[in-house]
């Protein structure tokens, strides 16, 4: 029922952001607080009997139910920023795009060696900024206590890639 209704809010953009790509918006799944609450409640769920000790959101959309989320379990949230973002010491992470690279950090103090960390994003595509995200917290002594995305393009593998980073992998919806 819930990847219905994500399914059905989503609005595909053709050729962003670039020219054969259909972008999947989930902004329009903002505009109704009903699904939200949802979402989130579908997330805590498949995570209430988890060893969670924090939610780490990837920025931007992961922030968006990353924080709810972890309001919902009562830990804390870790911001995961793009390089310069973050105004405290920080740990980086440079990783490959299809097209480059890019660098995400998060605050050194952000949570403690041996805690379990449920890494979010909204999208989960060939996962490698999730890869990168948990690489960071792994090596900054946390343990990925798994992860958790809204949509996944099932045809471009992410899933597989992240497979053996976590025991336990939640998507809402697939394509």
């Amino acid at each position: 029922m819930i990847e219905q209704q994500i399914k059905s809010a989503i609005r595909d953009i053709p050729d962003f952001p670039k020219p054969g790509i259909t972008f999947k918006d989930i902004t329009p799944i903002l505009k109704d607080p009903i699904l939200c609450e949802s979402i989130v409640n579908a997330f805590a769920a498949h995570f209430q009997n988890a060893k969670i000790d924090a939610v780490a959101g990837i920025e931007s959309r992961g922030f968006l139910f990353g924080l709810q989320l972890a309001g919902k379990l009562g830990v804390p949230f870790v911001p995961i920023r793009k390089a310069g973002k973050l105004p405290y010491t920080v740990k980086q992470m440079e990783y490959d795009l299809e097209y480059g690279s890019a660098k995400i950090e998060v605050h050194t103090d952000a949570f403690k060696p041996g805690q379990h960390i449920l890494i979010h994003d909204d999208l989960l595509a060939t996962g490698g900024t999730v890869t990168a995200a948990a690489k960071l917290v792994t090596e900054m002594g946390g343990m990925i206590a798994g992860f958790s995305f809204i949509v996944a393009l099932g045809f471009l593998d992410g899933r597989k890639k992240i497979a053996p980073l976590a025991d336990k992998v939640v998507v809402l919806a697939e394509y």
